[in-house]
């Protein structure tokens, strides 16, 4: 029973930590990221679809993302799509690829975004506390019950304590990460 709580708490922080890095991957540096058009959806014969679903995505130079798509009437679609996205990049086009250009990021923007990563970590970094508290709430309810004596509950909530340390730090990790990027001229 206690190791049921204790999965459960880490597939909960597994699931924080992954969506984390998730957004991370959206947030633009100064260097091109196809990941900042996985959240741009277009439409695809009355479909919402990613751009990915639709088009060959690629980066051919740091600062330049192209995109081909496989059918050429949906040039139209995805770039009304892009500039709909408000991901604050213009696409222009030749008649068959799309071009998106990113302008190079102030030292003052390179600073804001790192202020907003911080941030989200401590957000998610409060997520696994209460994903914590809520686990050490089952395990003490599981020791009123009896179904754990009072040395195994100290066992089991060490291990949640470690187990949440593990995945405070791949937040941190992550964060580290994701600032490196950001401030790489």
């Amino acid at each position: 029973m206690p190791k049921a709580v204790i999965d459960d708490m880490k597939s909960h922080m597994e699931k924080t930590v992954s969506v984390l890095k998730v957004e991370f991957q959206k947030i633009r540096t100064g260097r091109a990221s196809t990941g900042i058009l996985d959240a741009v959806k277009v439409d695809y014969y009355g479909n919402p679809s990613a751009i990915s679903q639709v088009a060959t995505l690629a980066v051919p130079e740091p600062r330049t993302i192209t995109i081909s798509p496989w059918e050429a009437k949906m040039i139209g679609p995805i770039e009304k799509a892009i500039l709909n996205a408000n991901i604050g990049l213009t696409p222009s086009n030749d008649g068959k690829i799309i071009r998106l250009n990113l302008p190079p990021l102030t030292e003052e923007r390179r600073k804001e975004i790192v202020k907003d990563l911080r941030k989200k970590a401590e957000e998610d970094k409060v997520a696994l506390r209460n994903i914590r508290r809520d686990a050490m709430d089952k395990l003490k309810k599981l020791e009123k019950d009896k179904a754990v004596t009072e040395d195994e509950l100290k066992k089991y909530e060490k291990d949640v304590q470690d187990i949440t340390k593990n995945f405070e730090t791949k937040i941190d990790e992550a964060v580290a990460h994701k600032e490196k990027e950001v401030m790489e001229v």
